[in-house]
């Protein structure tokens, strides 16, 4: 199977009755499906069950949530809507913490609704889904534009490393730190891609293997642990990662073990690059410090492939995320452009620009 006949990673299908399809990626590699989503329920779970990851598609899915989530009052009054619009959005913003994309979605549907206050309960849910649709489709062109600004920071031949996974299966279409290598490779350049694993869930092994393998890119799987050691053999020239969410100085929160792969690239003078649109800075945040890091179960660590690993009764601490600081961080790909360095200052100005 090519990159041209994979599905999309979630979309939504018929009109106001319809419902959010979306691929399970907790079955990849092995089993590419497809499963619906016709509750609020349906989508909460298949965010927190990481059935659909990485903040951009999980914005877009949240979108698509509340729309399934207000079908059951499109007969009703105003009230009655917008009494089940804050229910359903408070419900949703549990689903994950971390990824900012989440709220942001949210809040922009709830302006949407409160927009077309008047107009009737069945014209506010076609709002929200003419809405959700637009929040999808922004998706697809911010990734294309940071693929195609980031590009230009890789050369022909250069080995780059990522970890975690955020390509079009974290994003509606085209991903944003693979989007770069994605880019990169339409180009023409030849890039070797060095893949943490990123335990415990494996989004590396399972998700960005398998994306890079459908784009025909070159690319070698590696532990966590040899990131270092790819990067003091002369292996690695870049480090591309994707974010969750930004602090308006440009801490950046990612999978756990961002960080360490951070610290690695500086150690060895290898530019450390955050892709990711603008929808994922939080600028009510003067630092990392106050970004909320997601607690995962003990089990993700303690077992391996549904056996236990670990002897019962071991403590297990299982963030699902780190926070890269801004300082080790050469420059943020988003979709207007390179953010470099990575000051408050700057990263305002390059907000404000759009």
């Amino acid at each position: 199977m090519s990159a041209s006949t994979v599905p999309p990673t979630l979309h939504w299908v018929g009109g106001l009755d319809g419902h959010l399809r979306l691929i399970d990626q907790t079955l990849l590699p092995l089993e590419l499906r497809e499963i619906d989503c016709r509750s609020v329920e349906d989508v909460w779970q298949a965010i927190r069950e990481l059935k659909v990851r990485g903040a951009p598609a999980i914005g877009v899915a949240a979108a698509y949530g509340v729309c399934v989530g207000l079908q059951n009052v499109a007969a009703g009054s105003e009230a009655a809507l917008f009494a089940r619009l804050d229910e359903v959005t408070k419900h949703l913003a549990t689903s994950r913490p971390t990824a900012v994309n989440l709220f942001w979605a949210l809040d922009r549907m709830r302006r949407t609704a409160e927009l077309h206050q008047g107009k009737g309960p069945r014209a506010i849910l076609q709002s929200l889904l003419d809405e959700a649709r637009a929040i999808e489709e922004e998706d697809r062109q911010m990734c294309r534009a940071i693929g195609r600004h980031g590009e230009k920071l890789l050369a022909d031949g250069q080995g780059v490393l990522t970890h975690c996974n955020a390509g079009g299966l974290a994003t509606a279409d085209y991903g944003t730190a693979l989007a770069v290598f994605f880019a990169a490779h339409e180009e023409g350049k030849r890039l070797h891609v060095f893949v943490d694993e990123t335990r415990p869930l494996l989004q590396g092994a399972r998700l960005t293997a398998w994306e890079l393998a459908q784009r025909g890119i070159e690319a070698t799987l590696i532990c966590d642990s040899a990131a270092a050691q790819v990067m003091r053999e002369g292996r690695v020239q870049a480090v591309v990662t994707g974010a969750d969410r930004i602090a308006a100085n440009g801490d950046t929160a990612n999978k756990i073990g961002t960080y360490s792969v951070a610290l690695a690239a500086q150690a060895h003078g290898i530019p450390f690059y955050v892709a990711a649109p603008t929808s994922t800075f939080d600028l009510s945040l003067d630092d990392g410090s106050a970004i909320p890091i997601e607690q995962r179960p003990g089990d993700e660590v303690a077992s391996f492939a549904g056996r236990r690993t670990a002897p019962e009764g071991i403590a297990v601490y299982n963030p699902a995320f780190d926070v890269t600081p801004a300082r080790l961080i050469r420059a943020i790909i988003c979709e207007r452009g390179v953010i470099s360095p990575v000051t408050g200052e700057k990263i305002a100005a390059a907000l404000q620009g759009g």
